[in-house]
């Protein structure tokens, strides 16, 4: 669907441009993009390696187990349905270990397949378990220590201080991941008292 989208988008300013007498701009304007799409490409790149090098130190040297461990009693109240040693919760735990060092393009995968086991978990069925809505709203609204992304692009466009979005990022994703686990909370206890759950 997304792709229907994006396609629709070039055709409808392609022809807005002929209408327009514009094609002019256009051409310059998708050359530009271009160039700016491969040169902040690159930049990311540079800085998701480097991050993601460091996610697998952590990795092999079982710091991440560690913080998992540290993090499964917090789990196990948010994710009750979800047994402890079931992949979902290892692949819960990556993608907010991802989400919070700011790696978003290496925690949708991780997000991915953690939805892919919930399903399992919820027979296969096609209406969302309660977990994968609480997961959903954890992984939109997931607490970031480092905006590993935004800090590569400000450093792309030579902002004069990249970094200076860390501590507005820790404050706001907090209050956001805060918020979200909230309603999520206040949700599950209405319906777990009106006796649907």
């Amino acid at each position: 669907m997304v792709n229907y989208i994006w396609v629709g988008m070039f055709v409808i300013g392609i022809v807005f441009g002929m209408i327009n007498g514009t094609m002019d701009q256009v051409n310059e304007a998708l050359f530009v993009s271009a160039k700016e799409a491969v040169t902040l490409c690159l930049g990311l790149m540079s800085i998701l390696v480097f991050w993601l090098g460091l996610m697998k130190i952590a990795e092999e040297s079982g710091l991440l187990d560690k913080l998992s461990n540290l993090f499964k009693p917090f789990m196990r109240w948010l994710f009750p349905e979800v047994p402890p040693n079931h992949p979902a919760m290892g692949y819960i735990l990556s993608n907010m270990m991802a989400n919070t060092f700011g790696l978003g393009n290496a925690a949708t995968p991780l997000g991915i397949k953690a939805m892919e086991q919930l399903k399992k978990l919820n027979g296969g069925k096609a209406t969302v378990s309660r977990s994968m809505v609480t997961f959903l709203a954890i992984n939109t609204s997931s607490v970031t220590l480092i905006p590993t992304t935004v800090i590569a692009i400000r450093m792309n466009y030579d902002a004069h201080s990249p970094t200076d979005i860390v501590f507005p990022t820790i404050i706001a994703t907090a209050i956001s991941a805060v918020g979200g686990i909230a309603i999520d909370r206040y949700f599950y206890y209405r319906r777990k008292r009106s006796g649907r759950e």
